[in-house]
């Protein structure tokens, strides 16, 4: 299964348009453009999973550094202001990594 099975190819290319340019990255605004907040807790999981590229049953930081290249191949690797931002806003434990159940968009959402 491939992140696209899940979100539009059509939102996901409107959510990388969004945040070309380094620094840009919101991941509040990246979740609701690429249609991510409009997903049921299961199909956020499923994208997790995809994203876990280690399959570590955690996100680290170092992973996170390439998020949108797991939307799409020649995106932009994050800046670390941005990874860290990301990191901050999802890990909960401070355990520098997030876990599938730390991938409520709910709570990462919050207001923009």
């Amino acid at each position: 299964m491939s992140i696209s099975d899940i979100l539009s190819p059509p939102d996901i290319a409107a959510a990388l348009r969004d945040c070309q340019a380094p620094e840009s990255f919101n991941h509040k605004k990246f979740f609701q453009i690429s249609g991510m907040s409009k997903k049921s807790s299961n199909q956020v999981k499923e994208i997790f999973r995809i994203l876990d590229n280690d399959q570590s049953g955690f996100i680290e930081e170092e992973e996170l550094k390439y998020f949108l290249q797991r939307f799409e191949c020649g995106a932009r690797v994050l800046t670390t202001t941005e990874t860290k931002t990301f990191l901050a806003a999802a890990d909960h434990d401070g355990d520098g990594k997030i876990g599938a159940e730390g991938m409520d968009l709910a709570e990462v959402e919050g207001p923009m």
